[in-house]
């Protein structure tokens, strides 16, 4: 499946749903949970679960990444793009929402001021998927494939594998009683307050499908780490050339 296919259907679709909840719905929400802002009870186990899934994805990556590209793919407040940037990274973080951009952009400012960064990072607002972004030694995609089915999420995967020189950790939502649990639960509120659906994915089913792919030969399924933090479920996966 080509990047032009996985554009299509269901794929883009959601994808407009996800552009209109973080630019308009969700944008202030989200910029909390990356400061030291108070928060509900809730929403500080989603914190604390994302900072452990960060550090989670980036364990997986050199602590020395001079001279590589890196793709932060939904980067949304730029924390993970920060941090491989520190590493020496040329990053370039997408996210579909433009007011998440301009808030990563703000944050870096900041942090340039304060201390030196040994690599770059470069926000844009777009597609993560465009090839017009070009070619990168590594991906970074945390929470940004959790909405999409398990079908597009391997596409999307694949397509980015196809202009990746080394490694791609990525996140999914794993398929547990307590995620199906949540799923019902927020189908009860009215449709004008829900967030766009987590799509659970079994990760055993996600790999074999991968594996299965002919654009997915010459890469191999790396470790993969269950994350969970009240309700924060999500699991770390890697596949490496």
């Amino acid at each position: 499946m080509t990047t032009a296919d996985v554009h299509s259907g269901t794929y883009a679709k959601r994808r407009g749903e996800l552009e209109v909840y973080f630019d308009r719905t969700a944008v202030d929400g989200w910029k909390k949970l990356v400061t030291d802002e108070k928060v509900s009870r809730i929403r500080q186990t989603v914190r604390e679960g994302r900072d452990r899934m960060r550090a989670t994805l980036l364990s997986c990556l050199p602590d020395d990444l001079s001279g590589w590209r890196v793709l932060d793919a939904g980067c949304g407040s730029g924390v993970a793009s920060f941090e491989l940037a520190r590493r020496g990274a040329d990053v370039l973080g997408i996210d579909l929402s433009e007011q998440m951009v301009g808030f990563a952009r703000d944050r870096l400012a900041e942090i340039e001021r304060k201390e030196p960064v040994a690599g770059t990072a470069r926000f844009v607002a777009g597609d993560m998927l465009s090839a017009d972004h070009g070619r990168f030694d590594a991906v970074f995609a945390m929470d940004s494939l959790i909405h999409y089915r398990t079908d597009d999420a391997v596409a999307a995967i694949a397509a980015l594998g196809q202009r990746t020189e080394r490694a791609m950790v990525f996140t999914i939502a794993p398929r547990t009683p307590m995620l199906a649990a949540m799923h019902a639960i927020g189908q009860m509120f009215p449709r004008s307050d829900r967030s766009p659906g987590i799509e659970p994915v079994r990760p055993d089913r996600l790999s074999g499908m991968l594996e299965a792919r002919d654009d997915m030969a010459g890469w191999r399924m790396g470790r993969t780490t269950r994350i969970s933090s009240g309700f924060y479920i999500s699991q770390a996966m890697e596949v490496r050339r």
